[in-house]
C-alpha cells in the first residue's frame, strides 16, 4: 500500500522484471474506469538516473497499483538538506569547527584530505566563512553531505561526496557584475546615521570611517551641517542578484566648508590605498585614536586626579569603553614592552621609528602572540580594554611619545604618510581622472 505524500518524489529502482513491471502499470491505469490518468509519468520516466513526479493515487489506484510491486523495488522519500555556517575565529581548525558543526570524526577526517588535494586547510583565514551541508531522511537520520569554504562571493572551494561517498573537491568561481552607486547627503545628527538612511551598508560606511581616521575625530570633528560623498560599486550575480558591496572607489567628506578626497589606487604590488588628489596616502604614520566607538572621557594635561585627589599632569588622553573592547596598534613598529607596569597596570608600548612611539595602558589582557620584540601592522589588534593598575573603570590610556617625551595625542601634526612618485604617480593621475568624469556623469542614488 502506497504511503500518501504531497509534492513528493518517489526514485523507483526495478530489477530483471522491471519491465514487465512498468507495462502492467500502464495497462492497470489505462484500464481504470473514470480515472485521471494525465498526470502519471511515463514509463521512459522511470529510471534511477532521473526522480519524477507522481500525482496522488486514489485508493483503487492504491490496491491496483500494489499487486504488481515486487520485493526489489524501493521507495526513499526524498533527503530534505540542512546547512549550518560558521566563522573562522582564531585559533580554530577546520576540524574543529566541522565536529562542532555535528560531522563523525571519520567524515571530517575524509573530506580534509580531500580538500588538501587543491587546498591547505592551514592557509584558512580569520573570517573565512565555511558552510556544512547534511541531508536528512525520515527517522531523523542526518548524513553529512560536505562542505563549502567562502573566501569570497565570488570565490568558494566545494567539498562534496559522490555516489561512493568519496569527497571530492572542486573550486568554484562566480562572474560577478559591478554597478556603480554614487551616494552623498547632508549629516544631521552623525555620519553613520545619515549615511545608512541614505542607502549605504553599515560596512561601508564603517570602512569610509576608517579611511578617513587618520585626519577626522569622528567623535569631535563632525558638525551639523557637513556632508559626505561616496562612490561604491555593487556587486551582482549574472541572474540579477544582489551579493555585496565592493571597495570604495572615491570618499569624500566637507567639515566646515573644506573638503577632504580620497581615491582607491591598486599600486605596483596589486596592494590596495587610498590617496587624495595629488597622491599623498591617508594612511599616516600613526592614528589619533587607536580604539573604536570609545568616548574620549580625560584629556592630556594637569586634572585633579580621582584617585589620589590632588593636582596632577595627565600624559595621555583616556578613552572610556567596556571591558575587552579591541586595541590597535597606532602604527608599524616593534613591541619594546609587554606586561605590568606600576600604576598602568598591563602595558603595552610600540617603538614606530627613532622617533615615535605609543603606550597602551590598564588593558585587560593582551593579545594572543603578542611579546617583546615582535613587529605589529598598523590596526593590529594588540590588546584588550580594561581596568588594572590605578583606575577607577574601564578604559585604555593612550600615550604618544616623541624622543621618550609624551605629548598631547590630539594635538600633533601627524607624519605624512608614502607619497606616489614616478610612473606610480603618473597611474595614479590617470585612475583619479577617470573616477572623477564617473562622477561628474552619475546622479546620486536617490
Amino acid at each position: 500500500m502506497f504511503r500518501k505524500f504531497n509534492q513528493s518524489r518517489f526514485l523507483i529502482t526495478a530489477s530483471s522484471g522491471a519491465l514487465l513491471f512498468l507495462v502492467l502499470v500502464g495497462l492497470v491505469f489505462w484500464g481504470l474506469n473514470g480515472e485521471e490518468t494525465e498526470n502519471l509519468p511515463q514509463p521512459g520516466a522511470l529510471s534511477k538516473e532521473k526522480p519524477v513526479q507522481l500525482s496522488t493515487l486514489t485508493e483503487k489506484q492504491n490496491k491496483l497499483l500494489a499487486q504488481y510491486i515486487s520485493r526489489d523495488i524501493t521507495f526513499n522519500s526524498p533527503a530534505k538538506t540542512m546547512t549550518t555556517q560558521y566563522e573562522i575565529k582564531g585559533g580554530q581548525t577546520l576540524m574543529a569547527i566541522l565536529i562542532k558543526g555535528g560531522v563523525k570524526q571519520t567524515n571530517a577526517y575524509q573530506s580534509i584530505k580531500a580538500l588538501r588535494k587543491i587546498f591547505d586547510p592551514r592557509d584558512l583565514k580569520k573570517g573565512t566563512k565555511i558552510q556544512i551541508h547534511f541531508k536528512e531522511f525520515e527517522a531523523d537520520k542526518k548524513i553529512f553531505d560536505g562542505f563549502e569554504l567562502k573566501f569570497s562571493a565570488s570565490q568558494s572551494i566545494v567539498v562534496r561526496p559522490d555516489a561512493n561517498q568519496n569527497f571530492l573537491p572542486q573550486r568554484v568561481n562566480r562572474s560577478l557584475t559591478d554597478t556603480n552607486v554614487r551616494i552623498n547627503g547632508k549629516i544631521r545628527s552623525s555620519l553613520y546615521v545619515d549615511a545608512t538612511r541614505s542607502g549605504l551598508s553599515p560596512e561601508v560606511i564603517v570602512e569610509a570611517i576608517r579611511l578617513f581616521s587618520w585626519d577626522v575625530d569622528f567623535q569631535r570633528d563632525i558638525k551639523r551641517g557637513d556632508s559626505f560623498d561616496i562612490l561604491v560599486p555593487r556587486r551582482y550575480l549574472p541572474d540579477g542578484t544582489f551579493v555585496e558591496w565592493g571597495d570604495i572607489n572615491f570618499a569624500a567628506l566637507t567639515l566646515k566648508g573644506i573638503t577632504k578626497r580620497i581615491y582607491r589606487f591598486k599600486n605596483d604590488k596589486d596592494e590596495i590605498e587610498y590617496f587624495d588628489e595629488k597622491g599623498l596616502s591617508s594612511q599616516k604614520t600613526l592614528m589619533k585614536t587607536p580604539i573604536d566607538g570609545a568616548r574620549l572621557s580625560s584629556r592630556y594635561g594637569r586634572r585633579k586626579h580621582p584617585i589620589l585627589r590632588y593636582t596632577k599632569m595627565h600624559r595621555g588622553i583616556d578613552f572610556a569603553a567596556p571591558i575587552g573592547t579591541p586595541i590597535y596598534a597606532a602604527g608599524n613598529g616593534k613591541i619594546v614592552f609587554v606586561g605590568r607596569k606600576g600604576a598602568y597596570g598591563k602595558y603595552i608600548r610600540i617603538r614606530h621609528n627613532s622617533r615615535y612611539s605609543t603606550a597602551y595602558a590598564h588593558l585587560s589582557g593582551y593579545r594572543k602572540g603578542i611579546r617583546r620584540g615582535k613587529r605589529v601592522q598598523q590596526g593590529q589588534i594588540i590588546g584588550y580594554v580594561g581596568s588594572t593598575g590605578r583606575s577607577t573603570g574601564p578604559h585604555l590610556h593612550y600615550e604618544v611619545l616623541v624622543m621618550g617625551k609624551q605629548i598631547n595625542p590630539l594635538k600633533m601634526k601627524l607624519p605624512p604618510g608614502r607619497k606616489l612618485r614616478g610612473n606610480e604617480l603618473v597611474s595614479f593621475k590617470r585612475n583619479r581622472n577617470e573616477i572623477d568624469r564617473l562622477i561628474n556623469r552619475l546622479p546620486p542614488l536617490e
